[in-house]
Order: structure tokens, then sequence, then C-alpha cells
């Protein structure tokens, strides 16, 4: 039986599925506390700038490095990357426990970056290896499922750990000790010879930049309610941290719910679900523009969560669709980098659109949302992949 043969079970599928959180770990662990390490460090020059960077450098990272994580994959292979990558995000990850320089820490958060990049490329890779037709979706969707799931522990757990100090929720890296020999044992490298064989296919891009671009728009959508609900709430006069977090979890339970029922209506047409995952994001978009209560506010944010739930596990499972062994590597590297690009430009974007100034955010949201019914349009032009060695 040669490897790609060796079937997949529960134990690969939990470990892929929590492997595909520490990068999330990285994006949110840091939230709660950023005040006190901004107190701490007040002395130090440019720490105004440096403290928000050591938080979103890992996402810039990855969106520059997964590409190359996806090249070194498809040439090297999955598993001696993944084991690599594990043990950097627990070293680079627990630095700060012990590092007395601002620039130090934020040295090693590009560690982080680095090693996030490898793990999310591995672990989106092995799930097209490992499994195929409606195993393989059910798995995407439950990627999504529960990186939204883990955002909103990470947080609550970062914020309970940094209550004496800033710096014990960096503890929480050194989870990678427990991955990396779990991981060395359960999962193989999925290659046979019948793989090398096939190699030297080109990478089908123009079937794959149109998917590509839709994941930097969807990795966009994904921070508008967590960055800009508050902010939105503020503007109705509601300023209350319980009324704010529970419409952010409102959005959270529409990602999820939006991901589960890709499990449910997955066989659908790729063109006819983008379209309704690109609409109900926009069209949540344009109703939290035009929200004149709390709970206007929170139906739309919903809205918009459906929407984007539904649009991940559909571009993965349609890129995956497309592309052989040789190529998932650099499939889902480019995938992965458009998210988390789509997630850097994110704020970047409205702060644009905005100037600064909170009252202009509900016409930043109407360009938005109306870019997003519009691309959901231009979805039904996209035709449906035919899966290499199988029907999509």
């Amino acid at each position: 039986m040669t490897a790609e043969q060796r079937p997949a079970g529960l134990p690969q599928s939990v470990l892929l599925l929590l492997g595909s959180c520490l990068p999330v770990l990285g994006a949110v662990l840091l939230a709660p506390v950023l005040p006190r390490m901004q107190a701490h460090f007040a002395d130090t020059s440019g720490a105004a700038v440096l403290v928000p960077v050591a938080l979103t450098l890992p996402a810039l990272m990855i969106a520059v490095l997964a590409p190359l994580a996806g090249m070194i994959v498809d040439h090297v292979g999955r598993k001696p990357l993944l084991l690599m990558a594990m043990l950097l995000y627990t070293v680079c990850g627990t630095l700060p426990l012990w590092l007395e320089s601002l620039q130090a820490i934020v040295i090693s958060r590009a560690g982080i970056g680095l090693a996030e990049a490898g793990i999310m490329t591995c672990c989106t890779t092995l799930m097209g290896d490992y499994y195929r037709g409606g195993r393989r979706e059910r798995l995407f969707a439950l990627q999504m499922v529960v990186t939204s799931l883990s955002a909103a522990v990470f947080m609550g757990v970062g914020g309970y750990l940094g209550q004496d100090s800033w710096r014990t929720p960096f503890t929480l890296y050194a989870v990678g000790l427990v991955f990396l020999p779990l991981m060395a044992f359960w999962l193989w490298e999925p290659v046979s010879q019948k793989a090398f064989e096939q190699g030297g296919a080109p990478m089908p891009w123009p079937r794959l930049r149109p998917l590509l671009g839709l994941a930097l728009l969807a990795g966009l959508s994904l921070l508008i309610v967590p960055v800009q609900a508050g902010y939105l709430l503020n503007l109705l006069g509601v300023d209350s941290p319980q009324q704010i977090g529970m419409t952010m979890g409102g959005n959270q339970l529409g990602v999820v719910l939006g991901a589960l029922s890709f499990r449910l209506i997955g066989s659908t047409r790729p063109a006819r679900l983008l379209l309704l995952a690109f609409a109900l994001a926009g069209i949540g978009g344009l109703l939290m523009a035009a929200a004149g209560s709390h709970r206007t506010l929170s139906m739309a944010v919903f809205i918009n969560g459906l929407g984007i739930g539904l649009m991940l596990p559909t571009l993965i499972t349609r890129i995956m669709a497309l592309v052989d062994f040789n190529q998932r590597g650099r499939a889902s590297g480019f995938f992965t980098a458009a998210i988390f690009a789509g997630e850097f430009i994110s704020p970047l974007a409205v702060l644009m659109m905005t100037q600064g100034a909170s009252s202009a955010l509900p016409t930043a949201l109407v360009i938005i949302g109306g870019l997003q019914c519009v691309i959901a349009l231009c979805c039904l032009k996209i035709s449906a992949p035919v899966a290499v060695g199988e029907r999509a």
C-alpha cells in the first residue's frame, strides 16, 4: 500500500483542524493585553507604532510568505515543513516571556508569522491530500467553523491570562510542544511514485486567479465587523462592552452557521454558492450602513457573517478541485496569502475611505457592500471546475 492509499481518520482530521487554529492564536491572543504592553514600553522610542505592529506583523508575514511555503511543500514535502514550522512556532512564540527589548519582541513576532505561514499551508494541503469528495468538503467547512470559534476562545483566554502580566499569554505558544510529537506520529507524507511521475503539469492560473481574487476580498470582508462594529455601535449611542461583544458574537455565529450550511448545499454549482455568499455579505454590509438601531445592526452583522462563513469553504474546495497533487501546496499557499493579505488590508482600506472620521463609516460600508454585491453577480461567470482524478 502506498502512502496515498493510506486512509485518514479522526486523529488526522482533529490534528489538521486544531493546527489550522494556531495562526488564529497569533492574531487575537495579544489584543486584550495591548494596553498593558503599551504601558510597559511607554519609555521606548516608537512604542506607539511597534506595539500594534507586534499584533499585526504575523498576518503580514503570512500574506507574504505563504506562497513560498506552498512552493516548498510541493518540492520538499508536507510533513517535514509542518514539523519544522511547529518547532519555530513554539520557539518564537514563547521568546517574549524573556525578551526585554520591544524591537526583539517584534522580530520574534515576524518569526511567528513565518511559522504560521508554514503551518496553515501544510494543514490545508494535507486536508486536500488525505480526503476526497464530500469528506474533503466537510473538513474544509469544519476548518472555518473551528477557526471562527477558536478566535473567540483565544481572545477570552488571552484576556484572562493577561490579568496579572502582559507576558503570560505568550505561554500558550508552548502548545506547539504538544502538537509536534502528535503530528510526527499520526501524520504521514502522502507521496507516491505515481505522484512524481505525473509532476510537471503547469498551474491552471487562468482559472485560479479569479478565485484567489475572491479570497482576497473574502479576507478583507472577514475583519469588517470585528474591527468596525464597535465604532458603528458608538454612532448609535451604544458603548457598553457587553453589547458590543454580543453584537460581534452574533457575527461569529453567522460565520459558523454559514460554514456549516456548506455541508448541506456544497453540491450546488460553485458559481451559485459564491453568488449567495457575496450577496449575503454585501446585503449585510448595506444593512449595517443603514442601521438605525442596535437590533437592526445585530441582524445585519449576522447576515454578513452567513455570507462570509459560506465564502471560504466554497473557495478552498473549488481551488483544490482545480489542482493535482504536485500543485496543492502552491494553491494552498496562495489561498492562505490572499486571505491574510485581505485581513491586513481591511482596516487600512476603511481608514482610507473614512480618513479617520467615524461619521464616514456608513459611507465606507455602502461602498464595500455595493462592491460585494457586484462581485456576487460576476461570480456567475465562474465555470464549475472538474476535479483532478475525481468528479468535483
